[in-house]
Parts: structure tokens; sequence; C-alpha cells
């Protein structure tokens, strides 16, 4: 309820001075009037609802909302997440290791099973295809469904981003600014890569947190994907890829530019290879963080650095590196001189002989002493101000038909002084990229709830129809593969569009009473 003063203080303006001796208290009155009241009809377009009417309340609800979430600040902001709801997925080697979800994008919507990439920015989808990845279940061992191809023509949201645009990368090749802007974008895979022609469609989402989840349609870029080469030809991402890298273009970057959530989003991915994601997320109140460094003097990509490393309870000296935090690459790579340390020890402190598997990249392979006394030293990140990420698990098991039959240390080294840390050390941490505050923040959880044991939704009827691998669909029968990396994408300069179409239900039975809200104006 809101009131206001209709009075102003010019009696105390144009009274001379009392002499503090002789004055005497004066005392000030005004006439409250209700916004809906009479008084204020006449002033009021549109008309004012009826008294104690359904809009009456309503009204009055929906302008409490407004400036309460004016007054606390960020209070409006919510978490968002895909339609088909928050929770990701890994489906093994025959989908590169990389986690998924599914998303809708179009109109009507269309659904696509995009691969998570922290470490690109642009969100593309199998498109008016020339050359694409098979998109039939039947290619597929674990999938249940067929996969998706776009076709801009298709949707009656879609919109083509010409060369003039800010987005576009590859305007200065154009013959015409009015020609449509391509695009291609290289990953770190051998050959791999993307390219096409850049859209703006409908990425449709559902918000969570306050009384009921909303639908929320908001328009980002995504690349119309004709050609893929290499990897995405060979079952990774083969329907899509979603970058989640600090460039303009990426779909955090859309987001939090449309004013829709916070700057920051969290990966969280379990030991059951599940996992969750969530747009806006900011982490728990208690959680370790350590800033992002710039590369260049820029921000283009989530750099950390390590300070040191331990194996168990020893702590190795000459283990500082800088590192990518990249949930698009499967596996861990370290510097030389931090791999070798970290090795070394890691040999001296694990129950196995050590031993070698066909196929496998990594170097330190064992098999167990025992199947009931599998002993695996933790690996432990060390970050400024004693931060630590410790990696319960560092290792890639092989199964054969009788169970675990060996063990890799899941890290390789890599030439340079910048590592890469991937997904498989994220492993039962909810990791936070807060880009407001440039840092990344980590707790760890088993996805299924974000804070205070507040259980956040799967999906928006709480069940998931995802297909899952098993156990055995997961399994390598004893031979490993190399790492899926998708790299980074180029650095785009600009943001899109941030235009928003947003449905809500608001439930006013919900409230008991309404807030008293007390306004002044002063002249």
């Amino acid at each position: 309820m809101r009131w206001r003063f209709f009075s102003l203080f010019f009696l105390f303006l144009l009274e001379p001075p009392t002499p503090r001796a002789t004055m005497a208290p004066i005392t000030f009155s005004s006439r409250l009037v209700h916004r809906f009241a009479d008084e204020i009809k006449p002033l009021r377009t549109p008309s004012l609802p009826h008294r104690r009417s359904l809009r009456y309340f309503q009204m009055l609800l929906a302008g409490d909302i407004l400036r309460r979430d004016v007054r606390l600040a960020g209070s409006r902001y919510q978490l968002l997440f895909p339609s088909h709801g928050s929770k990701t997925m890994s489906l093994g080697n025959e989908f590169g290791w990389l986690h998924y979800m599914w998303i809708d994008i179009g109109s009507p919507s269309t659904s696509f099973l995009v691969a998570l990439d922290a470490g690109s920015d642009l969100l593309w989808i199998p498109c008016d295809c020339v050359q694409c990845a098979p998109l039939s279940s039947s290619y597929y061992s674990n999938l249940d469904r067929d996969l998706n191809e776009y076709s801009p023509s298709r949707s009656v949201s879609s919109k083509r981003l010409n060369c003039s645009h800010r987005l576009c990368d590859m305007g200065s090749n154009c013959k015409s600014s009015q020609q449509q802007c391509p695009y291609t974008v290289s990953y770190l895979s051998e050959n791999t890569s993307s390219s096409g022609l850049l859209v703006e469609d409908i990425l449709h989402l559902q918000s969570g947190g306050g009384l009921s989840n909303s639908s929320v349609q908001a328009p980002v870029v995504l690349g119309c994907g004709m050609k893929q080469s290499g990897g995405y030809l060979d079952g990774v991402a083969p329907d899509g890829l979603m970058g989640l890298g600090p460039g303009e273009s990426s779909v955090p970057s859309l987001l939090a530019k449309a004013g829709l959530m916070h700057d920051s989003f969290s990966l969280c991915f379990n030991e059951d290879d599940s996992g969750r994601m969530f747009f806006g997320d900011q982490g728990p109140t208690v959680q370790q963080s350590t800033s992002f460094l710039p590369l260049d003097g820029l921000y283009s990509t989530y750099i950390v650095g390590i300070e040191s490393c331990c194996i168990g309870n020893t702590c190795l000296k000459m283990t500082s590196f800088k590192a990518q935090v990249d949930s698009g690459t499967s596996f861990t790579f370290l510097p030389g001189h931090a791999y070798g340390a970290i090795a070394d020890e890691f040999d001296q402190q694990v129950n196995g002989s050590r031993s070698s598997f066909e196929g496998s990249p990594w170097e330190y392979c064992y098999t167990p002493s025992s199947q009931e006394l599998l002993k695996v030293p933790s690996l432990t990140l060390m970050f400024q101000q004693n931060n630590s990420f410790v990696v319960y698990n560092p290792v890639f098991v092989f199964y054969g038909n009788e169970g675990v039959i060996g063990f890799c240390l899941a890290i390789q080294p890599t030439e340079g002084d910048m590592g890469t840390i991937g997904q498989n050390l994220m492993t039962g941490y909810r990791l936070v990229f807060d880009r407001e505050n440039k840092k990344l923040a980590w707790s760890r959880s088993n996805c299924q709830d974000l804070s205070l044991g507040k259980r956040m939704p799967l999906s928006p009827n709480e069940t998931s129809s995802n297909p899952l691998p098993t156990n055995e669909q997961q399994r390598t029968n004893g031979h490993a593969v190399g790492p899926a990396v998708a790299g980074r994408a180029p650095q785009k300069p600009s943001a899109a569009s941030s235009r928003m179409i947003s449905s809500c239900r608001v439930h006013w039975h919900y409230y008991l009473f309404l807030l008293f809200h007390f306004v002044s104006a002063f002249y």
C-alpha cells in the first residue's frame, strides 16, 4: 500500500528565523491520500479498478513486487535454466566425455542436445546442413530419440545478422554490409571447426526462486552451423555446442546484458555423470574462491593462478602455474614442471603396479593391488589466501567383465606454462564462474541442491526424459580415448540485442497481507 504527502514546507521557508531562545514548536500536518482513492481517479490513466476487486489486489501486489525489487539490489534477478530443466549429463566415450544439456530454440521451439563449453563463446547448432554429424539416434548407442537440425526459415522469431552488426567478426570480408554475417570458429582439437551464418533467435528458459517458475524467452545470437569438421563429425557435440565464455556473444553475456540475471553462472558435475547448470548463480555464502587473471590484459577466457600442488598430505615445491578452467576439455593438462612433480609423487603414494593399457593417452597407469582397497591419493590445488581445491579422485578407471582392471592418473603434460583444468577435475563441485566479480568460486556439492538445502528443479516437471547411458555403456572395456578439446573461440567485440519477452504468473492469493510502503516527498 502506498501513501504520499501532498503538503510542502512553504511555511518553514517563508517565515523568518526565530531566535533559538524564543522559538516555539511548530506542528505540521498533511492529509494522506491512497493512490486508488476517488480523488486520484481523474488523474489516472487507465481507469482505476473497483476497490476490493481481483484486479484491485493484483495491481497492489504487482506494484509492491516492483518497488521491492527496486529497493533490494539484485533481488529482481532469479536463477535461469533451459526450459527442459537444469540437468546436465555426460554420455561417455561416444560423446567425447563432455557434459550436455537439452535446450529449446526458435518459434515453434526445437530441442537440441548441446555440449557445454566454458572455453568458447558462440552457441552453434547444426543448421541447413552441408556437412554435419549424423543426427539419427540409430547412429548412437545411448540416445532414445533423434537429434534435430535447425533452419531459420522454419522459425518465425529468427532474424538475420548482417555484416554491419557489431557482433559480426567477419564483416570486413563481406561484399556488402547487408550481406548475412558468416562465421568460422576453429577449436583446439586438430581440424575441428564449425562454420555457417549468424542469426538471432529465441532461447527458451525457465526462472526459479520466486513463488512459481516463469518462462523467459531471451533473444540470443547463434551460429547456423552448416559445416562442421574434425571431432564434430565423430560424435563430439553432434547437435551443437553452447559457448559459456566471457565474450560478449556468449549466452551468459547476452542474458546478463539483457538484465535477466547476475553476470554469473554455475556448473556442477556429479560422480554419476549427472550435473546441473544455472545462469545467474553466484553460489552459496560459504565457498572458496580465487580471482580470474587477464590474458594479455583482457579477460578473454577463465584463467586462474595455482600457487602450489599437493598429493595426499605432501605439498610440492616449484609447482605454480596458470591454467584455463574449461568444461569443454574432457581431461586435464599441466605444464611439464608441475606434471612431473605431481606424477612422481602420485606414483610413490598409490597402491598399484605400473601398467599400460592399449589406447590410453596417459603415462601413469596401474593395476590395482586390491579391488577392495583401491588407494588413490588426492590432488590439491592451492590458491592465494590458502584457498584449496581438492580433487578426490584424479584418475580414469578402466572396466572389464569382472570390474575394475586398472586406472590412470588422468593428467597429461602440455608445452608452455599454461595448463588446462578439464571437467574431470571439476567432479563433485559446484563451480561458480562469477564474471561480475571476476572470480572462480567452488564448494563441494552432490548437484542436487544449491544452498541451505534448497532443492532446485531438475526439469519443469521434476522428472527428466534425457537419455542417460548405463554403466555398461560408459565403460571402455579396457580402452581409453584421447580427450575431447573444444578450446576457445575468437572473442566477440560487442553485445547483441538485449530485448526480452517474459511471461509470468502472479498468484496474489499467496499473500496474506500487503506490505505497508511509505514514500515521502519534500520540495
